[in-house]
């Protein structure tokens, strides 16, 4: 009876056991197969038409965004006659240039409080608006104003542009997609002082911003039905508002205004010794590092000083800030060099740019398809700033007999620099940072580059105007009307606004044209000296910058909700599968 009994139990437990072993493979291979849909959901051919519908509203975004960053360039002299804004007409950059700074980092702690898809939507509408404000401005006041108003959005379409692409796919594949993004920003950003100069002398200045609407309400349809696969983030609630850093925000907004004022009017408004520059400049300069200490006390910090504590993210910050200041200095100086130097119109300056352009572009998208093959971005990191000191420092030879093919030589190099850099900075940001951080520390890389772009066209343009200053006094002691004209920060207005040569009368007199030309020369020589000093100093960051292993794997609560429902899919197999394992049973214990 006994030998039944247990018989009977041995039975039972064979049959618990290859029950159990039944559940264990079958969920093992549900394990499987997850992982095999996860890993197609990240591959290319696992994407779907939502992720594309996603970057092809992202590139429309960043050529929204590019175009109109440099229209208005070419535009000026035009823009100057029409409003009869010969002074003051600076902020039309300026406060474009301003807003996009200083509104950057509020995008990235409010993308990850209300979502990816509304902050998106909030800056295309924004954009729109101060392009309808901009257009039919009737007072120079009015389009500073418009200017502004885009400059908000431009923040936020270039800050959730770079998020979104960072939602999508895992950071050692981001580098092909930032590129791609990166190069349609960069032939937007080049063909737009042609379309701005077109504009100008064909139809009317006002459609570079008028342009903007229907392209925006394009922009808009798409990135409404195409991030609405991406989860949504908090409601409008008196708890979320609370939890968006507002003080902080607005002590760096008055740093930055603070420190673009001083730039702006020194040397030419008022001297550098004046205390209406000095104050300034040391509110700005004070207003820094206050916000810097003011985060270190705010539950949710704008920008989180952790970003800045680890080696390669720090370096990788200032290097997109140096970055950034450097392309603004080439873009800035060089067309000062065509229209005063070689006597070129504002529309054919730009047209004599588009070597940069050419180059830039692919260059861009090449650099960003390497980094993801090799998973690499050191190497490109050093590669590409050694061509910014090497082209800088053959800029400084440029004067009134320079060929042709040497100035365009010269951006070709440039342009190789500038282009390998593009897509390499954010990753080297990210790469030792958890991937909770992507928001704010993409929204302070974004910040760093806007800041960087305001050095870029301030210090040039300081150092400019001092010296022309000094060699106006020096060349020009005889000629006092000459004098007067290009005292005061003239010498910058009269060549930005293209009347340099009929205000002065140099087609008549060939002596004091090669006089002014001299004066240029020599004053943008100085422009590009103090720039190189920059370069050899951004070549030298990139060895601080440590190589680490990008991630391959995507883990965020903004990307798409299929990727994510496979991702849950396959831990809660992977779980039961455990749960399975401890589950069955022990062998029987043999019995006598």
């Amino acid at each position: 009876m006994g030998h039944k009994q247990n018989f009977g139990l041995q039975r039972n437990v064979s049959a618990v056991n290859a029950t159990a072993e039944k559940r264990f493979f079958s969920l093992a291979r549900h394990s499987l197969q997850a992982q095999r849909d996860m890993a197609e959901s990240t591959s290319p051919k696992g994407r779907g038409w939502r992720f594309w519908a996603i970057m092809t509203s992202m590139a429309v975004s960043s050529l929204l965004a590019g175009l109109d960053a440099t229209a208005v360039s070419t535009a000026m002299p035009s823009i100057i006659n029409d409003l009869g804004a010969s002074q003051g007409y600076v902020w039309i950059a300026n406060a474009y240039l301003l807003t996009t700074a200083a509104f950057t980092p509020i995008f990235g702690q409010t993308a990850n409080i209300f979502g990816r898809n509304a902050l998106t939507i909030f800056a295309i509408v924004t954009f729109a608006v101060g392009s309808a404000i901009a257009g039919p401005a009737p007072t120079l006041g009015a389009l500073v104003v418009g200017r502004a108003v885009q400059g908000i959005g431009c923040a936020g379409l270039n800050t959730m542009v770079e998020m979104v692409v960072c939602d999508l796919v895992p950071l050692r594949e981001r580098g092909k997609f930032m590129g791609f993004i990166f190069g349609i920003y960069a032939v937007s950003t080049t063909v737009g002082p042609l379309v701005g100069g077109a504009f100008a002398s064909y139809v009317t200045w006002r459609w570079i911003f008028y342009i903007n609407l229907p392209l925006a309400a394009v922009t808009l349809g798409m990135v409404i039905v195409s991030l609405g696969a991406l989860p949504k983030g908090a409601t409008m609630s008196l708890g979320s508002i609370k939890r968006v850093d507002f003080a902080g925000n607005t002590l760096l907004v008055a740093a930055i205004t603070s420190i673009l004022l001083a730039l702006t009017w020194g040397g030419s408004q008022y001297p550098w010794s004046s205390w209406r520059t000095i104050v300034p400049l040391v509110l700005g300069l004070v207003g820094l590092p206050l916000f810097l200490l003011f985060e270190t006390r705010v539950p949710e910090p704008t920008t989180p000083l952790r970003l800045f504590a680890n080696r390669t993210s720090f370096a990788g910050l200032w290097l997109a800030f140096t970055h950034n200041m450097l392309v603004f200095w080439i873009l800035f100086v060089l067309p000062v060099y065509f229209q005063a130097v070689l006597r070129a119109s504002a529309f054919t300056s730009g047209v004599d740019i588009l070597p940069t352009a050419a180059v830039f572009a692919p260059f861009t998208i090449i650099s960003g398809g390497v980094m993801t093959k090799l998973g690499r971005y050191r190497p490109l990191l050093i590669v590409g700033f050694a061509f910014f000191p090497l082209a800088i420092g053959l800029f400084t030879r440029l004067d009134a007999a320079t060929t042709t093919g040497y100035w365009a030589g010269i951006q070709v190099l440039a342009a190789v620099g500038i282009g390998i850099v593009t897509p390499v900075t954010l990753p080297t940001i990210l790469t030792p940072l958890p991937e909770s951080d992507v928001a704010t520390a993409t929204a302070t890389w974004a910040f760093m580059r806007g800041f960087g772009t305001i050095w870029g066209a301030a210090i040039p343009l300081a150092v400019f105007n001092t010296r022309a200053e000094s060699l106006v006094a020096a060349r020009l002691r005889d000629n006092e009307a000459a004098r007067a004209l290009l005292a005061d920060g003239g010498a910058y207005t009269l060549a930005a606004g293209g009347s340099l040569y009929a205000a002065l009368g140099l087609d008549d007199d060939p002596r004091l044209a090669a006089v002014v030309k001299g004066i240029y020369s020599d004053s943008l020589k100085l422009c590009w000296q103090v720039g190189l000093a920059f370069a050899l100093f951004g070549f030298l960051l990139t060895f601080l910058a440590k190589e680490i292993p990008m991630r391959t794997e995507l883990e965020t609560e903004f990307g798409l909700a299929e990727a994510a429902a496979e991702k849950n899919g396959q831990e809660e197999a992977a779980k039961a599968v455990v749960e399975a394992a401890a589950a069955k049973p022990s062998p029987a214990a043999p019995t006598a």
